[in-house]
C-alpha cells in the first residue's frame, strides 16, 4: 500500500524527473552530472527555472527519479516510436513542446517499465505534471496520448 507521504515523494520525483530530462534535452547535460546537480541542488529545495518558472520541490523519492530518468535516457528510440505512433497525423515529436515531450517521454516510460505503478495512477500523475506546465487543453493531450500508450504498453 501506497502512503501519502510515499506518493507525494513520487509525484515530486516525477515533477523532477521531467525538468531534469528538459534540460538533458535542451542543454545536453551527461548523465551522470544531471543526476548529480538533481541531487545536490534542486530535488527538496527551491529553484529558479527559466522554463518552468520558481518551482519548490517537496523531498523526492530519489531512486525513483533516478529510474525515471535514466529509463528514458536508456530506452529513448523506443518510448519516442511508441509516443509518435499515438499523435494526429502531420504530427510528428518535433513539433511537440519541448517540455510536453518530457512529459510524454517520462510517462510513457512508467507505463512501459513500471509495472509496479498502476496505469491510473501513471496516466493521473502525468496529467499533473502537465498541469503543472500547460493548460487544461494540454493536460487533456497527454490523457489521450498516455491512454494510447498504455493500451500497448499494459494489453489487457
Amino acid at each position: 500500500m501506497t502512503t501519502p507521504a510515499r506518493s507525494k515523494a513520487r509525484s515530486a520525483a516525477r515533477l523532477a524527473a521531467v525538468q531534469a530530462l528538459y534540460q538533458q534535452h535542451m542543454e545536453g547535460t551527461a548523465m551522470a552530472r544531471l543526476l548529480d546537480e538533481f541531487h545536490q541542488h534542486r530535488l527538496g529545495r527551491a529553484i529558479d527555472d527559466d522554463a518552468f518558472g520558481d518551482t519548490e520541490y517537496a523531498e523526492a523519492e530519489v531512486p525513483f527519479f533516478d529510474d525515471i530518468v535514466r529509463g528514458v535516457d536508456a530506452r529513448r528510440d523506443e518510448i519516442d516510436t511508441l509516443v509518435s505512433g499515438k499523435l494526429a497525423g502531420g504530427w510528428s515529436l518535433a513539433r511537440l513542446d519541448k517540455a510536453m515531450l518530457q512529459v510524454l517521454r517520462a510517462g510513457t516510460y512508467e507505463l512501459l517499465a513500471r509495472a509496479d505503478v498502476p496505469v491510473a495512477v501513471a496516466i493521473s500523475e502525468y496529467v499533473d505534471v502537465a498541469k503543472a506546465f500547460f493548460d487544461d487543453g494540454q493536460a487533456k493531450f497527454v490523457n489521450g496520448i498516455l491512454d494510447a500508450v498504455a493500451k500497448d504498453a499494459r494489453p489487457g
